[in-house]
């Protein structure tokens, strides 16, 4: 008797203990407020013009991704221009919306398999006691073979996952600007900081003019090399202090710099790879850490999760396309609606919602728990919104049609239309359905059928075909 009074106390310790732990996810999803009389397209708080390109930063602490828990940033880089390198501690993703480049992504440990010829000119000074005698100077090429981590291909239409804490950059080799958008989940266990967006740039930053005596918000882009002494930085590395202070700077040039050369050295054998990563099945034994991939293209016809010859087609890109997502917890749908069609009002069961419009215009309406409409506005190209869990949302494509990429925080996402085939409405028996709408047997037959075969996205018409 006495044994199980013991091992019961015991049991209720460490449920209590269990119960207790500070986790950081559940710490940071009880605080946040989704009490939201209306919701609204979110404009940039922040433009930081850069030598390479333009920086635009939306503010954490708007009502909307206060709610969702999530940052968003959107870089237009110029051709023959590099990001910074730099790390976040919250998993992101990362839509290209226009143009193609290079990626690099560094996970820790991993061997620098991949190797790229590079050419540095050689200038040797002729002095009085030269070996070659005269004067002037003589410039030779050098031929040095660099390895580095994987490099990415990557270009329209792409869905980029980034770990938290993986460092990364990206450069610009096309002939036109190469827009990315991205989404962090600050509310992801990955992160247990507070729920400000945060960049840790490995080079460069903002200029600190006007930041003096300012305190440091979320927002200043700062190198972190800025914050050690250059004298034991330069014994860390082994390298004269000089070069360790050219680390240090925040110049003039920002976020995105040009490069001084064309990159057209790096060696991209992986582009063969990833062409055909498509083509094979992967069993999960096949991927590991540093092989991981960390793009799919949302652009592929015949990938289309939803397809409608009248309404559109959406491409959904979960855990199961691209297994890395079943560790970052996120996800992202692409939706290309034709002229007129709807996105059946529905529900997201397990994740909110960041949406980016990439193309055409819509009619986007938005219902909460009280039943008030909470947004109701014509969204266009560049608005961003979000879209609460389990608030109901609404779209009808405008005369020109809409495209959207919606960026998700689960990596298997689950919603519940309202409409169409397989609607909750078209789940309920029709007793149920005269019963909660006080209408004729006939009436909840049309409600439940007139939408045929018609699943999440509707045709314009309204009568069934």
């Amino acid at each position: 008797m006495a044994s199980k009074i013991i091992l019961g106390l015991v049991l209720a310790l460490l449920v209590y203990g269990a119960a207790g732990e500070k986790n950081p996810s559940t710490c940071s999803r009880s605080a946040q407020q989704c009490r939201i009389r209306r919701l609204r397209t979110v404009e940039p708080s922040r433009r930081l013009v850069s030598e390479g390109g333009v920086t635009e930063v939306w503010d954490t602490n708007e009502d909307e991704f206060q709610c969702a828990g999530v940052a968003a940033i959107r870089h237009t880089l110029q051709p023959n221009s590099q990001s910074q390198p730099n790390y976040q501690p919250a998993p992101m993703l990362v839509y290209i919306e226009r143009g193609e480049g290079l990626m690099g992504l560094t996970y820790p440990g991993c061997a620098e398999t991949y190797e790229s010829q590079t050419s540095e000119d050689l200038r040797s000074r002729r002095g009085s006691q030269g070996r070659l005698g005269g004067q002037g100077e003589q410039q030779r090429e050098s031929r040095r073979t660099d390895q580095h981590q994987r490099v990415h291909r990557i270009r329209r239409g792409d869905i980029l996952a980034i770990p938290a804490g993986a460092a990364h950059w990206c450069y610009n080799d096309g002939n036109q600007e190469l827009v990315a958008f991205a989404v962090m989940d600050l509310n992801n266990h990955a992160n247990q900081l507070d729920q400000q967006f945060r960049s840790f740039l490995l080079a460069g930053g903002e200029p600190r003019q006007g930041h003096r005596g300012q305190q440091r918000d979320s927002h200043n882009f700062q190198n972190i090399f800025s914050g050690f002494s250059a004298e034991l930085l330069a014994e860390a590395y082994n390298i004269p202090v000089e070069i360790v202070r050219r680390m240090q700077e925040n110049d003039e040039r920002g976020l995105l710099v040009k490069c001084q050369d064309e990159m057209r050295h790096i060696v991209r054998a992986d582009e063969d790879e990833e062409e055909e990563e498509g083509q094979r099945r992967v069993n999960g034994l096949e991927e590991t850490v540093c092989t991981t991939r960390i793009r799919h293209n949302m652009d592929t016809r015949s990938e289309s999760d939803i397809v409608s010859r009248q309404a559109g087609r959406v491409n959904i890109v979960n855990q199961h396309k691209l297994p890395i997502l079943r560790h970052l917890d996120m996800s992202a749908e692409k939706g290309h609606l034709f002229p007129n069609a709807l996105f059946t009002p529905n529900w997201a069961m397990n994740n909110h919602r960041v949406v980016y419009v990439t193309r055409g215009e819509a009619h986007v309406q938005i219902s909460d728990d009280n039943g008030n409409n909470v947004f109701d506005e014509r969204v266009s190209r560049g608005d961003v919104f979000v879209i609460p869990q389990f608030y109901v949302a609404m779209k009808r494509a405008g005369s020109n049609g809409f495209e959207y990429v919606a960026i998700k925080t689960s990596g298997q996402p689950m919603k519940s239309p309202l409409a169409g085939y397989t609607s909750v409405i078209r789940a309920m028996p029709i007793e149920v359905i005269t019963n909660s709408f006080r209408m004729s047997p006939e009436e909840a037959q049309q409600l439940k059928y007139n939408r045929g075969r018609q699943s999440l996205v509707l045709s314009s018409s309204r009568t069934s075909s």
